[in-house]
């Protein structure tokens, strides 16, 4: 099924949301979902949710590839699934969350940069992670957290670059005073009075 201006606004205003399903063996699937329920399901079980989604007499499993949202309102009107086989390694992004209050930052001021926000894996879809959890309550000023430093559950490969940059605590740059220019400044007129 082909979505035609008429009824994207007709779905829409049923709160429902179009979408396409690709991926696998078989052709592309026009589809369209139930808001609600989409982002529900999203909202427990993570962006990476497995989805089995029903669509005139056929079901596939899926997960959420895309979701495109207005520019203004923010709500989502459009979504891209893909199939997956539940016995093949599929690569996606995982959230890295940030937890706990950092040494660095509460008793030395320092600033705690957040550098990467999602890590690269491949791992079965039954064992994707909804996130990685980042400690940080060991972390002083100068410290930081590499990708391999991060617990990553048994059965997932991290694709991402093992140096890369998690977290930091930086120094807070010290604001430089501006002093005023006290060299006097001599005009030239042209004029006399």
């Amino acid at each position: 099924m082909l979505f035609r201006s008429k009824n994207l606004s007709d779905l829409r205003a049923a709160r429902k949301i179009p979408g396409v399903i690709y991926g696998g063996k078989l052709d592309a699937a026009s589809v369209s979902v139930d808001e609600k329920e989409l982002m529900d399901g999203l909202g427990r079980e993570g962006h990476n949710a497995i989805i089995h989604l029903k669509h005139g007499k056929n079901e596939d499993t899926v997960i959420l590839k895309d979701l495109q949202r207005h520019v203004v309102s923010g709500k989502p009107i459009h979504a891209d699934f893909v199939r997956v086989d539940m016995k093949k390694k599929v690569d996606v992004e995982v959230p890295l969350h940030v937890e706990g209050e950092a040494p660095g930052v509460k008793l030395q001021g320092g600033i705690l940069e957040h550098i990467l926000r999602e890590l690269s894996v491949r791992c079965l879809p039954g064992d994707i992670p909804q996130e990685i959890k980042v400690d940080v309550t060991k972390l002083e000023i100068g410290g930081h957290i590499h990708v391999k430093d991060l617990p990553v559950p048994e059965g997932v490969e991290v694709l991402s670059d093992p140096d890369g940059e998690v977290v930091h605590i930086s120094i807070p740059r010290a604001e430089k005073e501006e002093k005023p220019d006290r060299k006097s400044t001599r005009l030239n007129s042209s004029h006399q009075i």
